[in-house]
């Protein structure tokens, strides 16, 4: 209130007095009226003043309008009236046609603080997006209107008010699947204001399928085709997708992006687009730069790239790219989407790789792409895409910097065509700064991190002037850089040296092998120059650090503490640290950090690459170290270097092996998953066979309750003959289904006589099992009996070896006894000797019928082990044979139920059949018996067989 009152006090300079007091009558009668004409008629006029006196009405009206809204919402015509007031009141859009007319301004900024009256009571938004779900049009659009109007005044309040009641986003979205266009597109519009820098809306606002809905109005408008409906449309997509993850993800996961590569179709003839044209194309290609941006996650980007490779979407630019008579934004526009496409997936950048002009002969993009970059006639902006492009072609892409440098060593070269290494060289010693910088610029990226094709750029030569030696590439670009050329042109050839001299040894052994680069990098550093030569002075004391830091002391007159104490006589070590300093604290070195994409806003201000800028910061701090280090901690800086390239070999040796068991294991992972998906198939397989068997048994259960009910049929139709007389119609159906029954039954008896036919084979089997069940029954026995037997005559044995060494005992006691008698009787000395000649005689008697014992024993036991060997063999094929006869009686069961089930139909049936015979006959037809026919049958082959006889 205080700043209604500030208002009302201050000068009046619009409206007369006459429209206050009107406006104030009005806003009486909408207050006290008790009729609903008179309040409608009274904001009515209100609407109509609103635009005129937009402040008046604002300040007296605006409290009567909100309690409007909220008394009188059955009638929809005064609800409308006071949104549409209210709209006038708040909205901008009126204020900006006054000072179109040069009227003097009221109040600054009036809208906003209307807004900010409005939304004090958070219940009027609410209010209002409970009208905006009114499907009446007089109600819905001015409540849109104004909702937008109120979030383009105060968008993050009313976003936090809306964001936190019941439904309130989803209201909204409804909004696009309105009928009419008007609150359609008005709807678009106010979500593009809802969705602005707030996260948390995007994505609700997302997972409300808007992307699905909003692919839907763009493709109906037609595409780029499509009128300033799909330049809203876009526009809301870059607000839910811009740096936005989760929604960058949802909308790659939900393939949306195969529905984008419809929008880059373009004809053979692109002359005469329109302005919209351009304009929805443009929001087109930043819509997909907006899910591959360098800065979004890694992940993300990749997955995105991927995904528009494989639906196509890459090769429609590509299309675009290389399409004649697109407008020159579009080209350059198109030249920046296709490099961060490509940018760091290897996929892409070999694709673009082989991407060919429609020249005569054809030519690669890339080289068509860089002869734009190295002519000077050629507009600014596009060359500043096309180093973008190339960029992002060689970026992570050592196969791409590969060939490029290879264009360049001398046994590729190819004189008949013209190469990119031939075109690189061409801007890089042109006369023409801004090629100079691009080129060299261009020829950093092919060796960005890359030390192989460092060393083998060494190689490179130059044929300056006819008649003179070649020169190297390196010589080539210090000779130029100390003739004192255009600072660009400078400052791209030190960026391509420091980048070149980086972490190689041997390139910085070449280039201080050419004794006058110290001197001259030396001399720069040591003057004082102008600012725009400070920037120069940095980038010779970056690389002449870069030459003390990477030098393996190979050079004796080039040593690193010669080259220290060089810096220390010449320049100052604080000297050379600052103007070391000179590099990062420059303001296009901070732009340039900001993003890889080279945006200059003209060529003067082209200084600094975005990668240059990540290796300045790495060496910076390196460089100021190694200046002030001493020779001993040197040497022991590279007895640590010496071991971290140790470490670095073992580690990319495990990496290698880690590379090889990850092969091995994706291809035991395809390997799990054919067997997988084998088994899901034989899996399908199985199910199918069960359900079929599953329908053939009910097909057999509906047989049989058919059966039961054409009975009960037959059985009604009868009765019904009976009550109203014999008909010949049903007569002859009667015939049909006897036949029917006739033919069922022979089928029926077929599979009878199959099953019995089977029953007598199980019987057959079960017999010649029972065979072999008694052959190996008597098998057992006998092998039982046998082994009683072997016992038996182990026993005999046993007895007959007891009583021979009872035997051999009675005889060693007379032996004892004779010895004794020999003893004492000396003169019988013949007749002793006898004796013991005997008893020995006795003992091997003896001894070998004890072995001959001992080894029938053994050869008895080896008879019963093979014989328990053959028993048990025989057990287990008596068990084999018990499972089998189990089985076969199982099955013999099995068939026997079934042939008695089908015994049971065949009964059933009979029975059937002769019910429905005798209804025939009650029926008064004439019906053979089967009897009948057999008999007649038997009959005719009885006379056949006589008339045989007779012949």
């Amino acid at each position: 209130m205080n700043f209604l009152r500030g208002v009302m006090g201050g000068p009046s300079a619009g409206p007369q007095p006459s429209g206050a007091e009107t406006i104030q009558k009005l806003c009486d009668r909408v207050a006290s009226s008790t009729l609903l004409d008179d309040r409608r008629d009274a904001v009515r006029a209100l609407k109509s003043l609103s635009k005129k006196y937009r402040l008046e009405v604002g300040i007296q009206a605006m409290e009567h309008l909100i309690h409007v809204l909220q008394t009188d919402r059955s009638d929809s015509e005064i609800i409308g009236y006071a949104l549409d007031t209210l709209y006038n009141v708040i909205s901008n859009d009126l204020e900006e046609e006054e000072q179109e007319e040069n009227l003097p301004k009221q109040v600054d900024d009036l809208g906003s603080q209307f807004t900010e009256i409005f939304i004090k009571q958070q219940e009027n938004v609410t209010l209002l997006l409970t009208l905006v779900e009114e499907f009446d049009f007089h109600v819905r659009w001015p409540g849109v209107k104004l909702l937008t109007s109120l979030l383009k005044q105060q968008g993050p309040q009313v976003q936090q008010i809306i964001l936190v009641s019941p439904m309130g986003v989803s209201r909204l979205m409804d909004l696009l699947a309105d009928s009419r266009e008007v609150i359609r597109n008005d709807g678009v519009l106010l979500l593009q204001q809802l969705t602005k820098s707030n996260a948390a809306i995007q994505k609700i606002v997302a997972f409300e399928n808007a992307f699905e809905r909003l692919l839907d109005i763009i493709t109906e408008e037609g595409n780029s085709d499509g009128g300033i409906v799909v330049e809203d449309c876009l526009l809301l997509l870059q607000n839910l997708l811009k740096n936005n993850n989760s929604n960058q993800n949802f909308f790659k996961e939900g393939s949306y992006i195969q529905r984008m590569k419809p929008w880059f179709e373009v004809g053979d003839d692109n002359c005469g687009w329109s302005a919209q044209k351009v304009t929805n194309l443009h929001l087109m290609l930043q819509l997909v730069r907006v899910l591959v941006s360098p800065t979004n996650p890694p992940g993300a980007t990749s997955s995105c790239q991927k995904a528009m490779f494989h639906c196509g979407l890459l090769q429609q630019l590509c299309t675009i790219l290389m399409a004649t008579g697109v407008p020159a934004d579009i080209l350059t526009e198109t030249i920046n989407t296709v490099s961060e496409v490509i940018r760091g997936c290897q996929m892409n950048q070999d694709y673009f790789a082989s991407v060919n002009a429609p020249s005569n002969p054809p030519r690669p993009a890339i080289v068509v792409l860089l002869m734009s970059m190295v002519n000077e006639r050629q507009p600014f902006v596009l060359r500043c895409a096309v180093l973008y492009c190339f960029q992002c072609f060689l970026y992570k892409n050592q196969k791409g910097q590969g060939e490029i440098v290879s264009t360049l060593l001398p046994s590729t070269i190819d004189g008949n065509s013209v190469s990119a290494g031939q075109l690189l060289c061409g801007g890089l010693f042109s006369t023409d700064s801004l090629s100079n910088w691009c080129a060299a610029v261009a020829l950093a990226h092919a060796l960005q991190e890359n030390a192989t094709l460092k060393e083998q750029l060494l190689r490179v030569q130059l044929a300056t002037s006819i008649g003179n030696p070649p020169v190297s590439l390196l010589q080539q670009c210090t000779n130029i850089l100390s003739q004192g050329s255009k600072v660009q042109t400078r400052v791209g050839l030190l960026m391509l040296l420091c980048t070149w001299l980086s972490n190689c040894s041997i390139a910085v052994t070449h280039f201080l092998h050419n004794p006058a680069n110290v001197p001259f990098l030396t001399g720069q550093i040591a003057e004082n120059l102008g600012e725009e030569e400070q920037l120069v002075q940095g980038l010779c004391a970056l690389l002449l650090g870069i030459s003390i830091y990477y030098n393996d002391n190979s050079l004796e007159n080039y040593r690193k503490e010669k080259l220290k104490q060089l810096i220390e006589k010449r320049i100052g070590r604080e000297n050379f640290i600052e103007k070391l300093g000179f590099i990062s604290k420059h303001e296009l070195y901070s732009r340039a950090a900001q993003k890889p994409q080279p945006s200059f806003s003209s060529p003067d201000h082209m200084m600094f690459d975005h990668e240059f800028t990540k290796l300045v910061k790495e060496l910076e701090g390196v460089i100021s170290k190694a200046i002030y280090k001493s020779s001993e901690e040197d040497k022991k800086e590279e007895e640590v270097k010496k071991t971290l390239e140790q470490h670095d070999n073992i580690v990319t040796h495990y990496k290698k092996v880690i590379r090889e068991q990850d092969q091995e294991l994706e291809e035991l992972k395809q390997q799990i998953n054919t067997l997988t998906s084998q088994n899901e198939q034989l899996q399908a397989t199985v199910t199918q066979q069960v359900s079929q068997i599953q329908q053939h048994k009910d097909q057999y259960n509906l047989l049989k309750v058919q059966l039961g009910k054409d009975t009960q049929h037959h059985n009604s139709h009868s009765e019904t003959f009976q009550m109203n007389g014999i008909q010949v119609e049903e007569v002859s159906k009667l015939k049909e289904e006897l036949e029917e029954w006739k033919n069922k039954h022979e089928l029926l008896q077929g599979q009878l006589r199959e099953k019995d036919s089977v029953i007598e084979k199980l019987k057959s089997s079960q017999l010649e099992m029972g065979t072999t069940e008694q052959s190996s029954q008597t098998s057992k026995s006998g092998g039982l009996e046998l082994n009683n037997e072997l016992q038996k005559e182990l026993e005999m044995l046993r007895n007959q070896i007891q009583l021979q060494s009872a035997e051999i005992s009675k005889l060693q006691i007379e032996n004892q006894k004779l010895q004794v008698m020999n003893a004492t009787a000396d003169a019988a000395l013949g007749d002793s000797s006898k004796t013991v000649v005997n008893n020995s005689e006795l003992e091997g008697r003896l001894e070998q019928e004890i072995k001959e014992l001992k080894s029938e024993v053994k050869a008895l036991s080896e008879e019963k082990e093979s014989l328990k060997q053959h028993l048990d063999s025989s057990s287990s094929t008596v068990a084999i044979l018990q499972d089998e006869k189990s089985k076969l009686q199982q099955e013999v069961a099995e068939s026997k139920k079934e042939q008695d089930d089908l015994l049971v139909l065949l009964a059933d049936q009979d029975q059937k059949l002769s019910a429905l015979k005798i209804k025939l006959k009650d029926l008064g037809v004439p019906v053979e018996d089967e009897d009948d026919i057999e008999s007649g049958d038997q009959g005719d082959e009885d006379e056949d067989g006589d008339e045989e006889e007779q012949d």
